[in-house]
């Protein structure tokens, strides 16, 4: 099916009007995209932060007559947003994302392989992926540093918690890795459902590798039971879960963070100062990741 789709330039104040204005005029669909290279870091509780200059585009059926819509829409909204109607030529678009999804090496050891390719070096640690709906393919730069950092751990026999595991690509590399046990923690369901499909597509039985919501984790039975802990989420849930990552771990067990900014490292190193002492182990794109070990004679409580 070929689409029409209405591309205006605005300021951020115009946004909510113009997308209700859209929308109500027959639009399937609005998508909102930086149009002046302006990075939104973490927002705030209840935040929606936008781009001071954004990028609108309406998505409309093909045989849409544009023309009354744009007479229709206020002019003060139009003025400056350069309104121009193109052709979008519908595609398969799973198959648009595959094509340019190829295999990546992480450290020595491990490579990430799309489910639909044969791996390269067939002798390597390969992991079979196919993210579905949920976040981690292994080409954003914070999953990217935590996959090179269990490449580099002796994992052979170790329990892991991947917190926030996404498709479950850093639980399966740690087995993949030789862990014997990896749990799975998420709060969304298609994540909890990738990360299943993505343990059997690599072998793994259901047994080494459990997934749970949150609310739904046994704590009794996993405080300090792993030797690693994995959390690649957010500066912000990464505080406020300080707690919650650190009753996982055993003492001398390895922290490993990521999904944070350069100039939010020092206070995730404040905040866990008084517990573990973290450092920066890599680092790329304005993002960095970081590795802490608990103390071996810590009791936690």
């Amino acid at each position: 099916m070929t689409w029409l789709q209405l591309r205006l330039d605005i300021a951020r104040a115009d946004v909510a009007e113009l997308e209700d204005l859209l929308l109500e005029a027959g639009a399937v669909a609005v998508t909102l995209e930086d149009n002046a290279d302006q990075p939104l870091l973490e927002p705030g509780v209840g935040e929606t932060p936008l781009w001071n200059q954004t990028r609108l585009t309406a998505l409309y059926p093909a045989d849409t007559k544009m023309d009354p819509i744009l007479q229709a829409l206020p002019d003060n909204l139009l003025q400056g947003a350069g309104p121009r109607v193109e052709i979008l030529e519908d595609k398969d678009w799973e198959r648009e994302w595959m094509q340019h999804y190829r295999p990546i090496q992480f450290g020595q050891r491990l490579w990430v392989c799309p489910s639909w390719l044969e791996p390269p070096n067939p002798n390597a640690v390969n992991l079979l992926l196919d993210p579905g709906l949920a976040f981690g393919t292994g080409t954003h730069p914070t999953t990217a540093m935590c996959l090179e950092q269990l490449d580099s751990m002796p994992l052979t026999g170790q329990t892991v918690v991947d917190y926030g595991c996404g498709s479950g690509i850093l639980a399966v590399a740690a087995l993949k890795l030789g862990a014997a046990l990896a749990l799975g923690v998420d709060n969304d369901p298609q994540a909890l459902a990738a990360c299943r499909d993505n343990a059997a597509r690599n072998s793994i039985a259901p047994e080494n590798l459990p997934v749970a919501f949150p609310n739904d984790v046994d704590h009794k039975a996993w405080k300090q039971r792993a030797e690693v802990v994995v959390a690649n989420i957010l500066a912000g849930p990464l505080i406020d879960l300080s707690d919650t990552l650190l009753d996982f771990l055993q003492p001398a067990g390895t922290l490993l963070l990521s999904g944070l900014l350069q100039n939010q490292a020092e206070s995730l190193c404040t905040h866990y100062a008084d517990r573990l002492q973290l450092r920066i182990v890599g680092e790329k794109d304005g993002w960095v990741c970081l590795q802490g070990k608990r103390a071996a004679h810590e009791s936690i409580r």
